[in-house]
């Protein structure tokens, strides 16, 4: 059986910054093209020339990338020539190989948007791809809102990607623009235009505004198209965009999808692309994310990690290193022996079944996890927890005292803290001031740590989080911290206590000792 390619087109840079808070410089979108390149997607689309000095910069020169490069742009303007809209004019100088047109599909858009008649928006279409043809360019036309276009008229949308086709488009796109309709209806649809359209020159491009957008790439592929438009994690305006990460992810391993299609994208590195392009944003990764999430394969009911030891097929869909990920089981309240053994495992300590220091630990993390810890998120904590239970954990230093000020000072707030530490036969007392308290204690902390202190220069606070685990007047406060390092490797810290600022001391203790630890440092 011979399987339909499925190309890939990711427009990250064009749709995906029109998520609230996103805004990349000409270095983030190199940056993202390097990592789509290495994802192994077909069509990179960079932007807008014209539209923003950052896009025209990016479509000044030709930029070298395996995908086919593409800008994005309007049709012409109705009541104007090729040669005298400005726009177009644009797009057909650009420095890209393709250039993919938005286009009117709804004579509601068509009226209401544009103020114009059918028959002129029909011109539009028909005059912008000949001029991007006869410039030597590959014509995509994104048929905006082709959906709920052919719900109200089919005759018409019918009309605009035929024309879009006729006029020599290598892709006409349809686009689920409000992300309403449902996949059996993008599926209908889909069929419908098929007949009109060869499926080997249509493509989908979903919104997520009903959580659908997967599911409607996907329904579409199945009904004949064979372009997919999405971007990196799913991000976009509004509710986001179709989720290339997890299309391909789906399209690769799936059964039923990988003996009938075949895409160019590199499915092992699903997990790295992923995290890398969630750290250019400087955001946190989605735990959940599917495949690619910390927890895409964690399990935490003792039951279900037993079941993972004899075969991990018991709950796992695909295997994590499929997709560059890993198996993650979590300790909490509800670990049984074989969530702790496979964790403990996996740091690299071996502890046989019958060991008594393991039904120790057992009892610890859950007397601990009864007055607030919590270790499922905490996976530095807990190994640390579990090395001075098993007797494993270097003694690098103690902490004889710590202070913390924080006042009003000229009208501005400020935050100063004093750590007294002794290392050996050392002590050494430490100043430093903050945004805030923690800031103040995290700089004091990591001021002088005597020997080791060249091992914690590379370390810093990612994330902090705080949740007041009762309402009443003796709260208990846990707090999460997140650091990172050079390399960076991230991990994750939690202190428990009435007190915050002794909760995130805490963290800030176990993050430290836990750096030393991954550094291999000798006590």
């Amino acid at each position: 059986m011979t399987r339909r390619k499925i190309t890939l087109f990711d427009t990250t840079l064009r749709d995906g910054q029109q998520t609230p808070g996103v805004s990349f410089s000409l270095e983030d979108k190199l940056a993202v093209m390097a990592l789509l390149d290495r994802l192994g997607v077909d069509y990179i689309e960079g932007g807008y020339p014209g539209g923003n000095p950052t896009d025209t910069a990016l479509f000044a020169e030709e930029r070298k990338c395996k995908a086919t490069f593409t800008a994005f742009g309007m049709t012409k303007r109705a009541g104007r020539s090729v040669s005298n809209d400005a726009g177009l004019q644009t797009l057909l100088q650009a420095k890209a190989k393709a250039i993919c047109f938005v286009g009117k599909s709804w004579d509601y858009q068509v009226r209401v948007a544009l103020g114009c008649t059918n028959e002129e928006n029909l011109e539009s279409i028909t005059d912008s791809v000949k001029a991007a043809k006869d410039a030597g360019k590959e014509v995509l036309v994104d048929c905006e809102h082709f959906f709920d276009g052919y719900k109200a008229n089919p005759e018409y949308a019918l009309a605009c990607a035929k024309a879009a086709y006729d006029a020599g488009a290598r892709w006409v796109v349809l686009c689920e623009t409000n992300g309403g309709s449902m996949p059996h209806e993008v599926r209908e649809i889909v069929t419908a235009v098929a007949k009109v359209i060869p499926g080997s020159h249509l493509g989908v491009h979903a919104h997520n505004d009903t959580e659908q957008a997967v599911a409607n790439s996907l329904a579409a592929v199945e009904a004949g198209v064979c372009q997919i438009q999405g971007t990196l994690n799913g991000i976009g305006e509004r509710c986001g965009n179709a989720n290339l990460i997890s299309i391909i992810g789906t399209l690769g391993l799936k059964p039923h999808y990988a003996k009938q299609f075949e895409i160019s994208a590199k499915v092992s590195e699903l997990t790295t692309i992923s995290r890398a392009f969630d750290e250019l944003l400087n955001r946190a990764p989605n735990a959940q994310a599917p495949y690619v999430g910390k927890s895409a394969f964690a399990t935490k009911a003792g039951i279900h990690a037993s079941a993972l030891a004899k075969d991990p097929e018991t709950y796992e869909h695909v295997k994590p290193e499929s997709v560059g990920n890993r198996r993650a089981i979590l300790v909490s309240d509800q670990a049984g022996k074989s969530n702790l053994i496979a964790e403990l495992e996996r740091i690299g300590l071996a502890v046989k079944k019958d060991d008594t220091r393991l039904d120790h630990l057992l009892r610890e993390v859950k007397e601990r996890e009864a007055i607030g810890y919590a270790y499922d998120g905490a996976d530095a904590s807990f190994e640390l927890l579990a090395r001075r239970t098993l007797g494993s954990l270097p003694h690098y230093f103690d902490v004889l005292s710590f202070q913390v000020n924080v006042g009003l000072r000229d009208g501005n707030m400020y935050s100063e803290a004093s750590v007294k530490v002794k290392v050996g036969d050392e002590v050494m007392i430490s100043a430093g001031e903050g945004n805030g308290p923690v800031s103040a204690l995290d700089v004091a902390l990591r001021k002088d740590l005597g020997k080791y202190q060249k091992h914690i220069e590379d370390m810093g606070l990612v994330d902090f989080k705080v949740r007041i685990l009762n309402g009443s007047t003796s709260a208990i406060t846990r707090v999460m911290i997140e650091s990172k390092d050079s390399t960076g490797r991230r991990w994750f810290t939690v202190g428990v206590s009435p007190n915050i600022v002794e909760a995130s001391f805490q963290a800030l203790l176990d993050a430290m000792v836990f750096k030393l630890l991954q550094e291999g440092v000798a006590a």
